[in-house]
Protein backbone atom coordinates (compact mmCIF):
# COMPACT_ATOMS: atom_id res chain seq x y z
CA UNK A 1 0.00 0.00 0.00
CA UNK A 2 1.48 3.38 -1.35
CA UNK A 3 1.02 6.56 0.66
CA UNK A 4 -1.85 8.92 -0.26
CA UNK A 5 0.19 10.93 -1.74
CA UNK A 6 4.08 11.29 -3.00
CA UNK A 7 5.60 14.46 -1.72
CA UNK A 8 9.08 16.34 -2.55
CA UNK A 9 10.56 19.57 -2.31
CA UNK A 10 11.04 21.87 0.41
CA UNK A 11 8.00 21.65 3.23
CA UNK A 12 8.28 25.26 3.51
CA UNK A 13 8.09 26.18 -0.30
CA UNK A 14 5.72 29.05 -1.03
CA UNK A 15 3.54 27.68 -3.88
CA UNK A 16 2.59 23.38 -3.79
CA UNK A 17 1.65 21.76 -7.25
CA UNK A 18 -0.77 18.86 -7.10
CA UNK A 19 -0.39 16.47 -9.88
CA UNK A 20 -2.42 13.72 -10.76
CA UNK A 21 -1.43 10.78 -13.53
CA UNK A 22 -2.18 9.82 -16.84
CA UNK A 23 -4.96 7.21 -18.15
CA UNK A 24 -2.53 4.17 -17.84
CA UNK A 25 0.53 5.10 -15.84
CA UNK A 26 0.24 5.37 -11.96
CA UNK A 27 1.82 8.35 -10.01
CA UNK A 28 5.30 6.72 -9.24
CA UNK A 29 5.71 6.46 -13.13
CA UNK A 30 9.35 7.06 -14.52
CA UNK A 31 7.80 10.30 -16.30
CA UNK A 32 5.97 11.36 -12.95
CA UNK A 33 8.99 11.08 -10.98
CA UNK A 34 11.15 12.70 -13.74
CA UNK A 35 8.90 15.53 -13.82
CA UNK A 36 8.42 15.78 -9.90
CA UNK A 37 11.89 15.78 -9.16
CA UNK A 38 12.88 18.77 -11.80
CA UNK A 39 9.94 21.01 -10.75
CA UNK A 40 11.08 20.09 -6.60
CA UNK A 41 14.52 21.10 -8.07
CA UNK A 42 13.22 24.72 -8.94
CA UNK A 43 11.37 25.44 -5.58
CA UNK A 44 8.01 23.47 -5.61
CA UNK A 45 6.78 21.27 -3.17
CA UNK A 46 5.06 18.51 -5.15
CA UNK A 47 2.57 15.72 -3.85
CA UNK A 48 1.15 13.44 -6.25
CA UNK A 49 -2.01 11.02 -6.14
CA UNK A 50 -3.64 8.84 -7.59
CA UNK A 51 -7.60 8.15 -8.92
CA UNK A 52 -8.81 4.92 -7.35
CA UNK A 53 -9.21 2.89 -10.51
CA UNK A 54 -5.48 3.43 -10.60
CA UNK A 55 -4.41 2.51 -6.96
CA UNK A 56 -6.93 -0.65 -7.16
CA UNK A 57 -4.37 -2.16 -9.97
CA UNK A 58 -2.27 -2.27 -7.52
CA UNK A 59 -4.07 -4.86 -5.41
CA UNK A 60 -5.74 -6.22 -8.69
CA UNK A 61 -4.85 -9.06 -11.00
CA UNK A 62 -6.95 -6.95 -13.95
CA UNK A 63 -5.96 -3.97 -15.22
CA UNK A 64 -9.14 -1.89 -14.45
CA UNK A 65 -10.15 0.51 -17.27
CA UNK A 66 -9.48 4.18 -16.92
CA UNK A 67 -13.22 5.93 -16.63
CA UNK A 68 -14.51 9.14 -18.12
CA UNK A 69 -12.24 11.81 -17.06
CA UNK A 70 -15.23 13.76 -16.18
CA UNK A 71 -16.35 11.45 -14.00
CA UNK A 72 -12.84 11.84 -11.68
CA UNK A 73 -13.82 15.68 -10.95
CA UNK A 74 -15.11 14.46 -7.73
CA UNK A 75 -11.74 12.37 -6.83
CA UNK A 76 -9.51 15.34 -7.45
CA UNK A 77 -11.38 17.49 -6.01
CA UNK A 78 -11.04 15.31 -2.44
CA UNK A 79 -7.29 14.94 -3.34
CA UNK A 80 -7.30 18.70 -3.08
CA UNK A 81 -9.08 18.61 0.32
CA UNK A 82 -7.22 15.90 1.77
CA UNK A 83 -3.92 17.49 1.10
CA UNK A 84 -4.86 20.70 2.77
CA UNK A 85 -2.06 22.96 0.98
CA UNK A 86 -1.39 25.85 3.31
CA UNK A 87 -0.18 28.10 0.68
CA UNK A 88 -0.77 29.03 -2.63
CA UNK A 89 -1.98 25.75 -4.55
CA UNK A 90 -0.91 24.77 -8.50
CA UNK A 91 -3.38 21.79 -9.82
CA UNK A 92 -2.62 19.87 -13.01
CA UNK A 93 -0.77 16.98 -13.77
CA UNK A 94 0.41 14.71 -16.24
CA UNK A 95 -2.21 14.15 -19.28
CA UNK A 96 -5.66 12.77 -18.19
CA UNK A 97 -4.95 14.34 -14.71
CA UNK A 98 -3.88 17.42 -16.48
CA UNK A 99 -7.35 17.58 -18.65
CA UNK A 100 -9.30 16.68 -15.46
CA UNK A 101 -7.14 19.08 -13.47
CA UNK A 102 -8.60 21.92 -16.07
CA UNK A 103 -12.27 20.86 -15.66
CA UNK A 104 -12.36 21.90 -12.24
CA UNK A 105 -9.78 24.89 -12.44
CA UNK A 106 -12.69 27.45 -12.82
CA UNK A 107 -14.62 26.81 -9.86
CA UNK A 108 -11.38 26.75 -7.74
CA UNK A 109 -9.94 29.62 -8.67
CA UNK A 110 -13.20 32.07 -8.55
CA UNK A 111 -13.22 30.54 -5.02
CA UNK A 112 -9.46 31.19 -4.15
CA UNK A 113 -8.64 27.79 -2.90
CA UNK A 114 -6.12 27.15 -6.58
CA UNK A 115 -3.42 29.97 -8.03
CA UNK A 116 -2.91 28.10 -11.01
CA UNK A 117 -3.10 24.65 -13.61
CA UNK A 118 -0.31 22.77 -14.72
CA UNK A 119 -0.95 20.53 -17.35
CA UNK A 120 1.92 18.61 -18.69
CA UNK A 121 1.51 16.80 -22.07
CA UNK A 122 -2.05 18.03 -22.64
CA UNK A 123 -4.27 15.34 -24.25
CA UNK A 124 -6.03 18.51 -26.92
CA UNK A 125 -7.20 15.27 -29.05
CA UNK A 126 -6.83 10.82 -28.89
CA UNK A 127 -3.95 9.98 -30.59
CA UNK A 128 -5.12 9.24 -34.54
CA UNK A 129 -8.03 11.18 -33.68
CA UNK A 130 -7.54 15.15 -34.76
CA UNK A 131 -11.25 15.58 -35.00
CA UNK A 132 -12.33 14.56 -31.64
CA UNK A 133 -11.03 17.62 -29.15
CA UNK A 134 -11.41 18.18 -25.55
CA UNK A 135 -10.87 21.85 -25.94
CA UNK A 136 -14.45 23.12 -25.77
CA UNK A 137 -14.11 24.15 -22.05
CA UNK A 138 -10.72 25.28 -22.57
CA UNK A 139 -12.07 28.15 -24.33
CA UNK A 140 -13.08 30.23 -21.67
CA UNK A 141 -10.73 28.95 -18.90
CA UNK A 142 -9.89 32.02 -16.32
CA UNK A 143 -7.62 30.04 -14.89
CA UNK A 144 -4.15 30.96 -14.93
CA UNK A 145 -2.61 27.93 -17.04
CA UNK A 146 0.78 26.42 -18.70
CA UNK A 147 0.53 23.49 -20.77
CA UNK A 148 4.12 22.16 -21.31
CA UNK A 149 3.79 19.97 -24.56
CA UNK A 150 6.00 18.27 -26.65
CA UNK A 151 6.28 19.24 -30.41
CA UNK A 152 5.71 16.33 -31.96
CA UNK A 153 2.94 14.93 -29.54
CA UNK A 154 0.68 12.56 -30.62
CA UNK A 155 -2.04 13.76 -28.36
CA UNK A 156 -1.46 17.82 -30.40
CA UNK A 157 1.48 19.17 -32.01
CA UNK A 158 2.72 22.18 -32.70
CA UNK A 159 1.39 22.00 -36.08
CA UNK A 160 -2.39 21.80 -34.77
CA UNK A 161 -2.36 23.54 -31.40
CA UNK A 162 -2.22 27.07 -33.00
CA UNK A 163 -5.22 26.26 -34.81
CA UNK A 164 -7.56 25.34 -31.58
CA UNK A 165 -9.79 28.40 -29.94
CA UNK A 166 -8.34 28.66 -26.34
CA UNK A 167 -8.43 31.22 -23.77
CA UNK A 168 -5.65 33.56 -23.59
CA UNK A 169 -5.31 32.90 -19.76
CA UNK A 170 -3.29 29.88 -21.27
CA UNK A 171 0.09 29.87 -21.90
CA UNK A 172 2.25 27.37 -23.92
CA UNK A 173 5.65 25.71 -23.39
CA UNK A 174 6.92 24.04 -26.78
CA UNK A 175 9.30 21.48 -25.74
CA UNK A 176 11.26 20.52 -29.35
CA UNK A 177 11.12 17.11 -30.41
CA UNK A 178 9.31 15.83 -27.30
CA UNK A 179 6.41 13.63 -27.43
CA UNK A 180 4.07 12.90 -24.91
CA UNK A 181 6.40 12.45 -22.53
CA UNK A 182 8.01 15.43 -22.83
CA UNK A 183 11.15 13.25 -24.13
CA UNK A 184 13.20 14.62 -27.77
CA UNK A 185 15.03 12.08 -29.43
CA UNK A 186 18.59 13.58 -28.74
CA UNK A 187 19.88 12.73 -31.74
CA UNK A 188 17.39 14.65 -33.91
CA UNK A 189 16.40 17.26 -31.61
CA UNK A 190 20.02 17.81 -29.79
CA UNK A 191 18.16 17.80 -26.76
CA UNK A 192 18.08 15.18 -23.93
CA UNK A 193 15.06 14.35 -21.59
CA UNK A 194 16.94 16.18 -18.41
CA UNK A 195 17.30 19.35 -20.75
CA UNK A 196 13.28 19.44 -21.43
CA UNK A 197 12.69 18.87 -17.78
CA UNK A 198 15.29 21.29 -16.39
CA UNK A 199 13.39 23.90 -19.03
CA UNK A 200 9.54 22.72 -18.32
CA UNK A 201 11.13 22.96 -14.57
CA UNK A 202 12.31 26.86 -14.83
CA UNK A 203 9.53 27.66 -17.00
CA UNK A 204 6.78 26.52 -14.28
CA UNK A 205 9.14 28.49 -11.75
CA UNK A 206 8.96 32.03 -13.87
CA UNK A 207 5.50 31.72 -14.35
CA UNK A 208 4.39 30.63 -10.79
CA UNK A 209 6.25 33.83 -9.84
CA UNK A 210 4.23 35.79 -12.01
CA UNK A 211 0.69 34.57 -11.03
CA UNK A 212 -1.23 37.02 -9.03
CA UNK A 213 -1.59 35.41 -5.54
Amino acid sequence: MMDRFLLQGPSDARFTILLAHGAGAPMDSASMTSAAEALAGTGFRVARFEFSYMAARRTSDGRKPPPRAETLNPEYEAAIAELGAGGPLIIGGKSMGGRVASMIADDLYDRGKIAGLLCLGYPFHPPGQPDKLRTAHLKGLTTPALICQGTRDEFGTRDEVPGYELSDRIEILWLEDGDHDLKPRKKISGFSSADHLATMAKAVRAWADRLPV
